[in-house]
């Protein structure tokens, strides 16, 4: 087993069983959504609104933000595009933490990889230009396909993207002394994945079902349950996540980060 650093573990006895399972001893049917949401799905019994942490993850695309709205809104944490690939910062990465601190919605960084450059390249990337301060939470590793992309469609086997990202993580936790957690897409998870790097958190990508339906074997510690939220303070439509565990998981977690 590798190495875990001090405030990992706990979290994982906080929300360990937060699986589906968890969803049996909860009534559902008189919760309401927290945010509304322009293209609400169906999610059934498993609905992200038993779980009552939720929070943001935002970049450029977002624009304008009013952090107080926000705050009050109900949003508890905001990951924060930072970077991508070996090259390219969001241009209100520094703008948008520095507010979200202000307001004191605890917030993280995200590093968009491209398998076209090295990890060292990418990890040299990221801490060129994320300071120690912008994250109360762990820095996140957000890896899928990029389709659509102009520059880099490449798919490496498993093996290597495996290889990859280990390297990146492992350059970061040495970094900042917190431990990535694992952004991911159904598709990108099947393909890669699965059964693999259980020692780390887990923040999947799951809009149309709960990810107990949608990924194998997987448990997670943050779902991105929409991308069509609406949030007050911020115009247009808004990424929502849901934190997998309660109020008081939460601020014990957030405390332990803090101490890292």
């Amino acid at each position: 087993m590798r190495r875990l650093i001090p405030g990992i573990l706990p979290l994982f006895l906080l929300i360990g069983g937060c699986t589906s399972a968890s969803y049996d001893f909860v009534q559902t049917a008189s919760i309401s959504p927290k945010f509304k949401d322009t293209d609400p799905q169906d999610f059934g019994d498993l609905k992200p609104q038993v779980h009552p942490v939720h929070g943001i993850d935002i970049s450029k695309w977002n624009g304008d933000i009013d952090w107080a709205k926000v705050k009050q809104s109900g949003v508890s944490f905001a990951f924060i595009k930072a970077t991508e690939g070996k090259d390219s910062a969001d241009p209100r990465f520094q703008e948008y933490w520095r507010q979200a601190n202000a307001v004191g919605i605890p917030h993280a960084p995200y590093h968009f990889y491209y398998f076209c450059s090295t990890a060292d390249q990418q990890a040299d990337w990221f801490i060129a230009n994320v300071p120690r301060a912008s994250m109360d939470l762990p820095p996140v590793l957000d890896v899928e396909w990029n389709g659509e992309s102009k520059t880099c469609r490449t798919r490496p086997d498993p093996e290597t993207v495996r290889a990859e990202m280990q390297r990146f993580m492992d350059r970061l936790e040495i970094h900042y002394g917190k431990r990535p957690i694992i952004y991911t897409s159904v598709d990108f998870h099947r393909d890669n994945l699965v059964g693999h790097f259980r020692h780390y958190h887990f923040w999947l990508r799951s809009v149309a079902a709960h990810p107990s339906k949608t990924y194998d074997q997987r448990r997670y510690a943050f779902w991105q349950y929409t991308s069509t939220g609406v949030v007050p303070g911020i115009k247009g439509l808004t990424d929502i996540n849901a934190f997998a565990g309660s109020p008081k998981a939460w601020q014990a977690w957030v405390a332990q980060m803090n101490k890292n």
